[in-house]
């Protein structure tokens, strides 16, 4: 009898904080972006309209910024039983209510989970440094007010050659795909830190969009945080739009001197040239300080270059109509993007100036999910998509593809904690030592990290138990 009431208890305790997590006065980290206020930038997030990178720079009068979007996003039903039941409610409808339905798409380790995990408010994606974390598509939720945002993550867009090496299914090659035809919006996301990608969009990105050319989409330079040379962003808009964004032309002209003895950076000469003012040049200076390094990353922070000149110029052009597939031979960017974000989805920066634009999007029509739905995974695959991370994170190379996952044990306990028991089978005993790591220090990390986050989704205490086992 007093089991059953110490059983009765937690679970009021733990209702009663899920409760208090919906409302906007519970402190703690998980209210959205709270601790990522807008910083000074010198090149903002935003590159065209108000409130934009192009704006700001321009001299647009900034829209003034919206309440706080720092709302707690409901926790994961820790049943499925329960998940299933909220999934399955008619949504609660607001009087006008608005929808959005958001695809990311991008190269694999672009950063789409981040970003995904980001707007959302909490941690449901797999996030890893290794390709292919993302292994289905998955939706998230967002709902604020009377707006709903359906984030559709995707796996990476990759080549069937790829899927093979990596032993991907078939469903890694479609469902980036299957997200396009149900889409609203998309979001282009590109990895500005890596050299080798960042100056063209993937063939199989570039075919999407000229597979949907009717879907407004939007570039998204990710990971800016990392990238030294921030002068690199006006050549990188340049070449991914085609020199075209939102039916403006756009021209970097810029030339650089090596000098050794300096890291300064002189002033970036940004031009707007409009034909409805008889093209008159205003010409726009953009001091890049010191204070402005400190005052945010996506600031200037130390060139081996001094920029003798360096400008972008934007004017009306008859752009390419975005319609029918295109010859995608030749081509490197996408040149009918409406919009270009600049952020660092991992550190949170700029994340709530592209989320306040897509709320904006989003056009009158009735909500899909429940406001207490944020995300249409179960809780097993949320809990075996967070370990396989770990997994990912830990184990070298191709070692972490190899492991299969088996839920042995689901259950809630008598002080009503979550109980988990998972068995991860691999191929080879030298891959059973891997995963196990001397002491069993790798394996017990590997529990540690993964029941954190778990917590973190389910709002509950979560005891998680790994068994490594050979595959039979």
């Amino acid at each position: 009898m007093a089991a059953h009431v110490a059983v009765a208890a937690a679970r009021a305790v733990r209702w009663a904080l899920r409760a208090a997590a919906a409302g906007p006065l519970l402190p703690g980290p998980a209210r959205l972006l709270e601790s990522c206020a807008p910083r000074a930038t010198a090149l903002p997030a935003r590159w065209s309209g108000s409130s934009s990178a192009l704006g700001s720079i321009l001299g647009i009068p900034a829209e003034k910024p919206s309440d706080a979007l720092g709302q707690h996003p409901p926790p994961v039903a820790t049943s499925k039983e329960e998940q299933d039941r909220l999934l399955q409610d008619r949504p609660d409808q607001p009087q006008n209510p608005k929808v959005l339905r958001i695809a990311i798409i991008g190269a694999p380790n672009a950063g789409k989970s981040t970003l995904s995990n980001q707007l959302l408010g909490r941690k449901v994606f797999p996030v890893s440094k290794k390709v292919h974390t993302t292994r289905c598509k998955a939706r998230g939720v967002v709902t604020y007010e009377d707006t709903q945002l359906i984030i559709l993550d995707t796996p990476g867009l990759t080549s069937p050659l790829k899927a093979k090496r990596h032993k991907l299914d078939e469903a890694m090659l479609t469902d980036p795909w299957d997200s396009m035809k149900h889409a609203d919006l998309v979001l282009v996301l590109v990895d500005v830190s890596d050299h080798w990608m960042r100056n063209c969009l993937s063939k199989e990105v570039l075919k999407c969009l000229s597979q949907f050319p009717q879907i407004p989409s939007v570039l998204v330079l990710n990971k800016v945080d990392l990238l030294k040379k921030k002068f690199i962003l006006l050549e990188l808009v340049a070449e991914l739009t085609e020199g075209i964004v939102n039916g403006k032309k756009l021209e970097v002209k810029s030339a650089f001197k090596h000098n050794s003895s300096s890291s300064a950076m002189s002033p970036l000469q940004i031009t707007w040239a409009s034909p409805s003012e008889n093209r008159a040049r205003e010409s726009h200076c953009l001091q890049e300080t010191d204070q402005a390094q400190e005052g945010s990353s996506l600031g200037n922070s130390g060139d081996d270059m001094r920029a003798s000149e360096s400008s972008l110029v934007t004017e009306e052009a008859q752009g390419p109509k975005c319609s029918g597939p295109r010859d995608l031979k030749n081509m490197k960017g996408w040149p009918c993007f409406q919009e270009i974000f600049m952020l660092a989805a991992r550190r949170g920066e700029e994340v709530d100036t592209l989320k306040r634009y897509l709320l904006m999007q989003a056009k009158p029509g009735p909500w899909e999910f429940h406001s207490g739905v944020l995300t249409s995974q179960s809780p097993q695959e949320i809990c075996d998509n967070i370990i396989r991370e770990k997994i990912l994170e830990y184990l070298p190379l191709e070692v972490p593809y190899g492991v299969i996952q088996v839920t042995e044990m689901w259950e809630e306990g008598q002080s009503g904690e979550l109980l988990i028991v998972q068995s991860l089978l691999v191929p080879r005993k030298s891959h059973m030592t891997m995963l196990i790591g001397r002491g069993g220090k790798v394996i017990s990390r590997i529990a540690q990290e993964a029941g954190q986050d778990l917590m973190n989704v389910f709002l509950c205490d979560v005891r998680l138990k790994l068994k490594v086992e050979m595959k039979s």
